[in-house]
């Protein structure tokens, strides 16, 4: 792409024309405003629809209608194996190997199974690190884990906020806060990427620094599958979980996914609630007690495959497999950097970024913070074909994902900015 960067529409187009992604664009359904494509920066919140997603529920369709039951062992893609089929495609999204990641429920439920696994309190061991200001869910899911043991979430639980007069947090505050714990330290539980700010988080230095204490290390990363690339195996992340429906472009309420290294993975041993779907398929059908888990991540499936509730997720991954994360990041790069430059070059709005400046610490996402009318700015926003969404207390979260937005998108957004705010 041509750089420097410059603030025209010839630019853009130059840039467009570079782009070896730019055919993806046009393999998603975007709403209308006005009779024209909207601006849709809101892929950190819900993904765009994937047009390959309508023939693949009807393709499961099909199955149901003219196998029925049969549907689990015949059909195009029989259901029994469901989860399988998406496995490839994640291990290389998130980095691991095909038998530590695996699908189902949602995340804030697959949060509690695998905190409930990981999570083994002592007297002497029992506190969980987090961000303050953690997405409200993960915030809610770790009051009530330590409650189930007996303990006050005022003890339990140590939240580090970033230094006064700042609004990320340093990563080497991370570290010296889990070194200074120590012993006490059970579990540190952070979001990839802060929801508020799009800080990206230093997984690796975290989950060694977790390590070093002897403390587990797991990650919600709602915000970074599909945003940015991972090495979960090689970072020796113990567990990580995270929704599909965001830069997934999995659908609302899209089946969530889970990481379990392979050390506790291949470990029948390891603590878990157990359900049919986990239960070896050796031993499913004889219906016996005993619960005898799959030796991979598939052991913490609990019920029956949600084929409808994974179909479009399925569709999506076909899609990330033709771009590939290291595209996609390229891309990401370059349009984050370009958004942020046209920022700057709206003197008349007065608003804060408050996503770390360095590429390396963030995604697809740049927060602004407005002091005042910031959610006045966000519904002229709406009304004006830029989706975008509103955090409080003041925050406009702005998302250009790589695999549907172009520079002209981001181009017509400054372009709308500069005219009309």
């Amino acid at each position: 792409m041509p750089v420097p960067f410059q603030a025209t529409r010839e630019f853009a187009l130059e840039a467009d024309a570079a782009d070896v992604l730019a055919e993806f664009k046009q393999q998603f359904h975007f709403p209308k405003k006005n009779g024209r494509d909207v601006i849709y920066f809101c892929g950190n919140s819900l993904g765009l629809q994937p047009r390959n997603v309508e023939q693949a529920i009807q393709t499961e369709l099909t199955s149901w209608r003219e196998e029925a039951v049969g549907g689990y062992f015949g059909g195009r893609h029989p259901w029994l194996y469901y989860q399988e089929y998406l496995k490839p495609s994640l291990a290389r999204i998130v980095g691991c190997l095909e038998t530590e990641v695996t699908v189902m429920n949602t995340l804030t439920v697959n949060l509690h199974l695998l905190m409930l696994s990981f999570y083994r309190p002592t007297p002497e061991r029992y506190k969980i690190l987090m961000e303050a200001g953690a997405f409200p869910s993960d915030q809610y899911a770790v009051e009530t884990l330590v409650k189930h043991y007996g303990l006050e979430p005022e003890t339990a639980i140590l939240e580090i906020a970033p230094r006064e007069g700042e609004k990320t947090l340093r990563t080497e505050d991370i570290i010296a806060t889990i070194e200074a714990q120590g012993s006490s330290l059970a579990m540190v539980l952070f979001g990839g990427i802060n929801y508020y700010t799009g800080q990206l988080f230093d997984l690796q230095r975290i989950t060694r620094a977790a390590h070093q204490v002897n403390a587990i290390a797991g990650f919600d990363l709602a915000h970074v599958v599909g945003n940015t690339p991972l090495l979960l195996h090689e970072w020796e992340v113990d567990f990580a979980a995270w929704c599909s429906y965001k830069y997934l472009n999995g659908g609302p309420g899209a089946i969530g996914g889970v990481y379990v290294h392979e050390r506790f993975a291949t470990n029948p041993q390891t603590p878990r609630l157990g359900g049919w779907w986990g239960n070896d398929e050796k031993e499913r059908f004889k219906m016996e007690k005993g619960f005898v888990p799959k030796t991979n991540a598939s052991g913490w499936n609990i019920s029956t495959a949600q084929v409808f509730n994974t179909v479009s997720l399925k569709a999506a991954l076909e899609l990330f497999d033709k771009a590939g994360m290291e595209r996609l990041r390229a891309k990401s790069l370059q349009l984050t950097a370009y958004l942020e430059y046209l920022l700057h070059q709206l003197p008349n709005l007065a608003f804060e970024i408050i996503t770390p400046a360095d590429a390396a610490e963030r995604g697809a996402q740049l927060s602004l913070y407005f002091k005042e009318r910031g959610k006045e700015i966000h519904n002229k926003m709406i009304e004006s074909g830029i989706i975008v969404d509103y955090r409080e207390p003041g925050v406009i979260r702005v998302a250009p994902a790589p695999m549907y937005v172009s520079f002209s998108d981001v181009y017509r957004f400054y372009e709308i900015l500069r005219d009309h705010f």
